[in-house]
């Protein structure tokens, strides 16, 4: 299952992508964190040093390698420089198990506190003024694509702040997207764009409050956001503890019982592989008609295997 946490700036996500990513890796779940965020924080928030290095490449340093290795022998992919984000996997495209024995996964991942991680790269002064951060989260969103996850097995990923998590059709390829949501105005207002983005494309979002210092911000979470509120967590001394480089004992009681209730909510949804293809299609229509077709000088449309089926099947008949 794909888990994204998104919400607004300074909400907790990161904090909460780490402490659900640690909580799976510690029940022995397969799991992969991915930093989506344009402020690359998730794998100090897992636990690395502030003085140790990630060592393993970020994805967006190496999107052309990655073309080359996901579209494998599918001959409607002429070449990496025809293959866009929105690119959809087909017959010969190479589908991704969950820590596989594969390219991609044995580059990319570096494990950090027990929880194997990928990152997409920070947003460097030399991309200021030409680029822009979604170009970065590209290779993440092509990695989903490709990736057939089975029961039990998790991506968890700490997306970028802010309504921006709706610019591309990344926010279609999860199968549960996490509003972190804290119980104020502003907080609340990011949740109704996000809300309203989300109902436009039919997908689902599930409000977790954080910060939650009493029965007062309980209730006011309850009258803003109603039954989209899934789960809640406190206001945490644990958590400040280790962003002061403390460590404060283990995490308090509520908050692990919140973190079971999440992973219960997320085993509960159900896994839909022929509208994660259809949303998939449907946003390479739409890229190929707003500026891939032009940019690229083809026609992108005929990248679509209308022969193809995703999920398990696809890994089956490829086997």
């Amino acid at each position: 299952m794909r888990v994204a946490f998104v919400g607004k700036g300074g909400s907790g996500k990161t904090t909460l992508s780490a402490l659900f990513s640690l909580h799976l890796a510690r029940s022995g779940a397969p799991v992969v964190a991915i930093d989506g965020d344009i402020n690359q924080h998730l794998a100090h928030t897992l636990g690395l040093g502030e003085n140790e290095p990630f060592s393993a490449p970020p994805l967006s340093a190496r999107t052309g390698e990655i073309k080359d290795y996901l579209r494998g022998t599918n001959a409607r992919i002429v070449s990496r420089d025809a293959m866009v984000k929105t690119t959809p996997p087909g017959r010969g495209s190479r589908l991704l198990r969950l820590l596989g024995a594969d390219e991609l996964h044995a580059t990319h991942i570096q494990n950090v506190g027990g929880v194997p991680l990928m990152v997409t790269g920070a947003f460097g002064e030399s991309d200021l003024g030409v680029a822009c951060y979604h170009s970065k989260l590209g290779a993440v969103e092509m990695y989903l694509n490709h990736l057939v996850d089975g029961p039990g097995e998790y991506v968890v990923v700490d997306m970028t702040a802010g309504a921006d998590a709706f610019a591309s059709g990344l926010f279609t390829r999860f199968d549960m997207t996490c509003l972190v949501v804290e119980p104020t105005r502003k907080s609340v207002s990011v949740y109704r764009q996000y809300r309203d983005h989300a109902a436009e494309f039919g997908i689902q979002v599930a409000v977790v409050g954080n910060k939650v210092t009493g029965e007062d911000d309980l209730l006011f979470l309850k009258e803003h956001v109603g039954d989209d509120l899934l789960v809640h967590f406190e206001q945490s001394a644990h958590v400040r503890g280790q962003e002061q480089g403390r460590h404060q004992g283990e995490l308090e009681l509520l908050n692990r019982q919140a973190l079971d209730l999440l992973r219960e909510a997320v085993d509960a949804r159900p896994k839909d592989w022929v509208a994660f293809q259809q949303h998939a299609v449907d946003f390479h229509l739409r890229n190929a008609a707003a500026w891939a077709n032009e940019a690229l000088g083809q026609d992108l449309t005929a990248q679509i295997d209308p022969d193809f089926e995703h999920g398990p099947a696809a890994l089956a008949t490829r086997a």
